[in-house]
């Protein structure tokens, strides 16, 4: 028995133009991106503490970033990426998700990030997509039970504006 020749595509469907992917927008690009103009707002509030965590038995150094404005109708976390240096924590604020809940109250988007092995001296850097950076630099000392908030800077950027607020509540502080 004979095999069939399989029947060539249409003409029009082998012309069909492929959609490109979309670029994923990478850390070392965004530093490099140049923002659009735009006036100084805060959108954004980081909170640098130290938390103990009963469950697991362990002490955390945790970057808290959330959102200024408070959001009624549904639960947001905000998708970050984030790169950890020698001395540097890069923090790239991807955008929103919707956060699976049934109690639903006004609330910031926020998210926690959290670090086991911060000594010393670290920049943190809050970048957002258009390439605005912000950055402070803190001094860990877990022996002392302190961090210090050193220097809140906005680096040398055409068009580079504030929108993060960087704090250090120690009153949330928990130890073992």
């Amino acid at each position: 028995m004979p095999l069939r020749k399989l029947a060539s595509m249409p003409a029009r469907q082998e012309e069909m133009p492929k959609i490109s992917k979309s670029r994923k927008k990478t850390i070392p690009n965004l530093k490099h991106a140049t923002p659009q103009k735009k006036d100084s707002l805060v959108e954004y509030v980081v909170n640098v503490l130290f938390k103990y965590d009963p469950a697991l038995k362990k002490q955390f150094s945790v970057v808290t970033l959330s959102t200024v404005k408070l959001f009624t109708s549904l639960s947001y976390e905000i998708s970050v990426d984030v790169q950890k240096g020698k001395n540097a924590i890069d923090i790239s604020i991807l955008g929103l998700n919707t956060r699976q809940s049934y109690y639903v109250s006004p609330n910031p988007a926020t998210t926690e990030l959290l670090f086991d092995d911060l000594f010393g001296k670290y920049s943190i850097n809050v970048i957002k997509q258009d390439g605005s950076i912000n950055s402070a630099m803190f001094d860990f000392n877990i022996y002392k039970k302190e961090i210090k908030l050193s220097e809140i800077s906005l680096p040398k950027k055409k068009n580079n504006r504030i929108f993060t607020r960087f704090e250090v509540p120690t009153e949330s502080f928990s130890f073992k």
